[in-house]
């Protein structure tokens, strides 16, 4: 019997009573799914996932898109991206930092992912996860004024952390090689967005990618966008979930920015990701 249990008032949400090594019936899907759109975040512990039976599940939610980053895909399957600081042979065997500013995935590309699946492979205890915030509420709170003048706004995104653009630093935006930098270019997302699936109101991708907005001065915008991120970034819209060994989360990328944590390269961590798009 499923079981779905909010972690916290601001968003996320925990499934029991599910296996994912197996194929789900269409009635499963669909409770998660709804779980998913509602709390922004599910998380399903004591998962036993192979590459494989980890992209079919991932293949329910739409169409996995490898990271542009494609020097860490799995070898048995490059829609898994390998998340980890750990060395074999002197040489990294994944991505070390993914992500420690708050960011939507994908927000970058043309066309926005749907959903990012994590599975914690070797992950150490304590303070080890993933801010989120919830982005429906963050919107919902701004006076209807605010509202109004966001409404119709165009942001322009590219591949990068606005904040911090030092490809020596931890926080930057993991930098990507001159092959890689041919793929990614300026597109543009409408800075209130409506969620493909429930039509509602949501601040989309204020942080990380958003480097300007069509109309306004680069000062302006970059105001702006500053002080929507400060406000959808506060305490009561976020959660920071910890990950235990075999658990698997999937979050909505329409509903929440998200903030990985900047790990300590002393302990091993290893998780493998893979993003969906829209099918």
């Amino acid at each position: 019997m499923m079981t779905v249990t909010p972690l916290s008032k601001a968003v996320g949400a925990r499934v029991d009573g599910i296996d994912l090594s197996h194929p789900l019936n269409d009635v499963d899907f669909d409770t998660l799914q709804d779980a998913l759109h509602r709390h922004g975040f599910i998380v399903m512990k004591q998962q036993a996932l192979t590459p494989q039976t980890m992209v079919e599940f991932a293949r329910r939610w739409g169409r996995p898109q490898p990271h542009v980053i494609d020097t860490f895909q799995h070898p048995e399957e490059a829609d898994i991206l390998v998340l980890s600081n750990v060395y074999k042979d002197g040489k990294p065997t994944g991505l070390v930092d993914a992500g420690t500013y708050f960011h939507t995935d994908y927000s970058y590309l043309e066309q926005p992912a749907r959903c990012t699946i994590l599975y914690a492979r070797d992950v150490p205890e304590g303070r080890n996860g993933t801010t989120f915030a919830n982005q429906r509420s963050a919107y919902a709170d701004l006076p209807l004024p605010r509202q109004q003048q966001l409404e119709g706004l165009v942001v322009q995104h590219h591949y990068g952390n606005r904040e911090d653009l030092d490809k020596s630093s931890r926080t930057v935006a993991s930098v990507l090689s001159q092959e890689q930098q041919k793929r990614v270019s300026w597109v543009q997302h409408p800075l209130v967005r409506r969620h493909p699936f429930t039509d509602e109101p949501v601040l989309y991708a204020v942080s990380g990618s958003s480097f300007g907005i069509e109309g306004m001065s680069q000062a302006e915008a970059l105001g702006l966008l500053r002080e929507l991120t400060d406000h959808a970034t506060q305490d009561c819209y976020c959660h920071t979930n910890d990950y235990e060994n075999d658990d698997v989360i999937v979050w909505d990328n329409a509903l929440l920015l998200h903030s990985a944590p900047l790990i300590d390269l002393t302990r091993p961590r290893t998780l493998w990701r893979v993003t969906v798009m829209y099918s």
